[in-house]
């Protein structure tokens, strides 16, 4: 049996994580803030890390220093933060996944392909919405679909991201992928991609019902990122995409 470590392990997913570990794999056990995370790595054939961006750098260091591949579900990372990731993938198996849900990651695959085929008379905007205390916006799978749509493009997501707009100046940029952020409720994550020309509209969608569906996703992945060689990995490697 693969034994799982959970670093952020009192957080939703965490603890999400840790019921469905009853049933599908071991648990070897879990830390928070202050934790040690070096002895959970030492313990753990996988970690998988739901913790925060401030804490990347000495998670991946001590799965580096154990040789524990690691699966990092943080979403709000940075380009620092990226660097950190492949500098570890050098040396032990990385997963990053700004989303562990299945369905998610399928989507993405559908975005791309759909962006690829259809020429920039088709205005693409991605729509998302969350509970009342997610921080980060836009989320991290409305970047990861932002991104498949301008890999579909063959562009760069940072080039034609159109992120929020307010004031009387918001004519839509020729080419840009738009994104709106609502946040209310308890809504575990509603994401819609909208592919839009004159007189017709194809909306390409994913709703969470429950957080489950992330621990469930996430369980796959770190079973399957337990026997890969070092390396940076995505979902998509995961579904075989």
């Amino acid at each position: 049996m693969t034994d799982i470590g959970i670093i952020g392990s009192e957080g939703r997913m965490g603890r999400a994580i840790a019921v469905l570990l009853e049933d599908t794999a071991g648990l070897a056990g879990g830390v928070d803030a202050g934790g040690d995370i070096a002895a959970l790595a030492g313990s753990s054939d996988v970690l998988v890390d739901f913790s925060a961006p401030t804490a990347l750098e000495s998670n991946l260091a001590a799965a580096r220093e154990a040789g524990t591949p690691i699966l990092i579900g943080t979403t709000g990372l940075g380009e620092t933060h990226h660097a950190q990731i492949d500098a570890a993938a050098q040396n032990i198996a990385v997963l990053q996944a700004a989303n562990t849900s299945l369905g998610v990651n399928l989507l993405a695959h559908l975005v791309r392909n759909a962006a690829a085929r259809l020429d920039a008379d088709w205005d693409i905007e991605i729509v998302e919405m969350h509970h009342r205390h997610k921080v980060d916006a836009p989320s991290g799978t409305a970047l990861l679909l932002g991104e498949a749509a301008a890999a579909g493009r063959k562009q760069t997501l940072g080039d034609v991201a159109e992120k929020g707009r307010a004031g009387l100046d918001c004519a839509r940029t020729e080419g840009a992928i738009g994104f709106a952020s609502l946040r209310g409720g308890s809504v575990a994550g509603d994401h819609q991609v909208i592919l839009a020309a004159d007189g017709e509209r194809i909306e390409l969608g994913h709703r969470a019902e429950s957080r489950e569906i992330f621990a469930r996703g996430a369980i796959k992945a770190a079973l399957w990122l337990a026997d890969m060689p070092a390396g940076r990995y995505v979902m998509g490697d995961v579904l075989g995409l």
